[in-house]
């Protein structure tokens, strides 16, 4: 292999950027990116970021010593690929043909077309969205955030600190039971509630009022309104894969891997937010929108483009944190399918516990709140994905 492309200048580009030079290869190595940064950290733009506790140069993930002797393509997004031939086409007209091609496109805001083009309606994913969003949050001013993943429930905690009048709404009973089910999602509820937020869970908005450009408040079902002066919207992701439309490679959910990051076109591989890797945990494949999948997958993705004969390797359990009003809340594991969860130490109400997730009784997933020793030592015991029934290779059903 004489030349890999990595499309998308992101953490799982970078990664791979990283992990090829790692592992061996010393050909030409290019990447694209639609952005005109190079690689930057996420995780902060909702935490120091908005606060200013960092600045934009911070954020920046190269090092002097990465010495990755790439070609980099910056503001010229993919538009199209024909994976027969491998070649990638740029939205300036430019192509670039690789013998090995990395799929690192990540993934973008999901949209809200309600409030599309108002000027107090913000999303958080790129530099650019933090720089608009972070000189809006003033003592006194109304933040309202609509959806309560991550991403807004850090917005509203910086905002909280801010001085801000923060709601946060959520259309499902209990906010974050996707990522912690039920019992524990109520618990990280009830901390932004600790903390002056006003959380309105099982939520529908009926009518968004607007004047002179702005949206001015909401009207939920119930007959609730809410006035506001700044909105967020954090609504969930959608995976950069339309321009693989056509292409050859499988599509579904995402870009369609086996549990190594091989696509169905051989020389091409796909990591990060647009990937949908196989997880054997579940028996289907899925996308995993964590910094650590970013960053430690990329590895085995460019191992099994590198090497053909390369064996499959087992996957860590799935990591992810949050900072949120003065708490570091760390998960790790598959919670998929719990029957129980154990309060091992400390206490929910103080917002200091750690929780293990039990699948007939094997601990699967544990939940951190301020416990970061006692949670690394759990986190190393948790069990192993355990194999089911159901295809290896890229077929197959997408969990969500």
């Amino acid at each position: 292999m004489q030349t890999v492309a990595i499309v998308g200048a992101s953490l799982a580009g970078l990664s791979a950027a990283r992990a090829a030079r790692a592992q061996g290869f010393s050909g030409r190595l290019i990447i694209v990116g639609d952005e005109h940064h190079r690689p930057y950290d996420r995780p902060p733009l909702s935490k120091d970021f908005l606060l200013g506790n960092i600045t934009a140069e911070d954020l920046f993930l190269e090092t002097e010593d990465d010495g990755l002797q790439a070609e980099w393509l910056l503001g010229r997004a993919a538009v199209g690929l024909d994976a027969a031939t491998r070649t990638i086409r740029l939205r300036d007209g430019q192509t670039v043909t690789a013998d090995g091609i990395v799929i690192a496109t990540g993934a973008r805001s999901r949209q809200l077309p309600a409030v599309a083009g108002r000027d107090n309606v913000f999303y958080l994913r790129t530099i650019a969205d933090g720089q608009g969003l972070a000189p809006k949050l003033v003592r006194g001013a109304r933040l309202t955030v609509i959806g309560a993943g991550f991403i807004g429930a850090e917005v509203a905690s910086a905002a909280a600190s801010r001085g801000m009048e923060v709601t946060m709404i959520e259309n499902i009973p209990v906010p974050f039971t996707a990522q912690l089910g039920h019992e524990m999602g109520a618990v990280v509820a009830d901390l932004h509630r600790a903390n002056g937020v006003n959380v309105i869970s099982g939520a529908e908005i009926v009518e968004f009022q607007f004047g002179e450009g702005n949206v001015t408040g909401l009207r939920l079902a119930d007959g609730q309104y809410v006035p506001t002066d700044i909105v967020v919207v954090g609504i969930g992701a959608m995976p950069n894969v339309e321009w693989l439309d056509g292409s050859g490679v499988l599509l579904g959910g995402g870009v369609l891997c086996d549990a190594m990051g091989r696509t169905n076109v051989p020389g091409i591989v796909a990591v990060g937010d647009c990937a949908a890797w196989y997880d054997e945990a579940v028996g289907t494949h899925r996308r995993v929108e964590h910094w650590t999948g970013a960053l430690e997958r990329a590895a085995l993705a460019v191992n099994a483009l590198l090497d053909d004969d390369a064996p499959q390797q087992p996957h860590k359990p799935h990591y992810f944190w949050s900072d949120q009003h003065g708490v570091k809340i760390q998960f790790a594991g598959h919670s998929t399918g719990y029957d129980r969860v154990e309060i091992e130490a400390g206490d929910p109400e103080k917002h200091s516990f750690l929780a293990v997730y039990y699948r007939d009784d094997v601990p699967v997933a544990v939940l951190g709140m301020n416990q970061p020793r006692l949670f690394t030592k759990w986190r190393r015991g948790l069990a192993t994905p355990t194999s089911k029934p159901g295809p290896t290779g890229p077929v197959g059903a997408v969990a969500p």
